[in-house]
């Protein structure tokens, strides 16, 4: 295990370099990312200008949803750049290569590229966190910072997860589905708002299905003290990231029965 961590970490530290060799091109990519993702901002303030407030729900709140989860979705495209293109290596048979090296294949496809570029969009979801902390006053409290941060680290894992997903059917499908893009950009999207001015098939949807919700929403109705409208006790918030950690591990499960099932293009 400890030697599987120094590996990935190893991988991380060659691809920064890798990188860092074009630094100009490396900064002007993040500061593009940067103003890119604060026009998506835009757009929901604008909305905000013109209504005032969407079921109850003001700027600053919806901010908060939307700084958290650009963080955790950021990072986690940070991390899962090599299962993104995923099936290129199965299309041209890249992926036998990996299989005849004795070191887990998840290390080895996680630590293929590292999307150093998102991080633009980290910063960005972290300065809109920062901000509507501040419009909403939040009394800060060392377990409302670690909730907070565990939020962080569950989303990542969710996002992380359904990308994996994603690179999983490849084994029986060779091309990535572009309707996984509807879990993870869509999800992404749907979770900038609370979940309760959603439709109810869509809120169950984006809860039991793809718990989205756990990492999100629960947790930062707990963090600004405001009471759940679906009637959600607020103990729930506590403790539903954990949903996020378990997800990750079932879809690595489920990498392993695909990984069981690959079948080599022979070339």
């Amino acid at each position: 295990m400890l030697n599987s961590i120094k590996l990935y970490f190893r991988f991380l530290e060659i691809s920064i370099r890798g990188q860092m060799q074009y630094r100009a091109s490396f900064i002007m990519q993040i500061i593009g990312q940067f103003f890119m993702t604060f026009i998506e901002f835009f757009a929901i303030w604008s909305l905000f200008q013109r209504f005032g407030s969407i079921k109850g729900w003001t700027l600053g709140e919806v901010a908060f949803f939307y700084g958290l989860v650009n963080v955790s979705f950021a990072l986690s495209e940070v991390l899962s750049r090599g299962f993104d293109t995923f099936a290129g290596m199965v299309k041209s048979g890249d992926f036998d290569r990996l299989l005849l090296r004795p070191r887990s294949t998840v290390i080895q496809i996680a630590g293929k590229e590292f999307h150093m570029r998102r991080f633009g969009r980290v910063l960005q979801g972290a300065i809109i966190l920062v901000w509507a902390s501040i419009i909403l006053n939040i009394n800060w409290t060392v377990d409302k910072i670690i909730l907070m941060l565990f939020s962080i680290l569950a989303g990542i894992c969710i996002f992380f997860g359904l990308i994996v997903l994603q690179a999983t059917l490849s084994f029986w499908t060779i091309e990535s589905l572009e309707i996984m893009n509807t879990l993870t950009y869509g999800g992404a999207e749907t979770s900038h708002y609370p979940l309760n001015i959603y439709r109810k098939w869509f809120r169950r949807f984006f809860t039991y299905i793809i718990p989205i919700a756990f990492v999100n929403y629960f947790p930062v109705l707990v963090i600004i003290g405001k009471p759940d409208p679906l009637g959600t006790p607020s103990w729930l918030g506590w403790i539903s990231p954990i949903v996020g950690f378990v997800f990750l591990i079932v879809t690595f499960r489920i990498w392993k029965i695909g990984v069981r099932h690959y079948k080599s293009t022979g070339s």
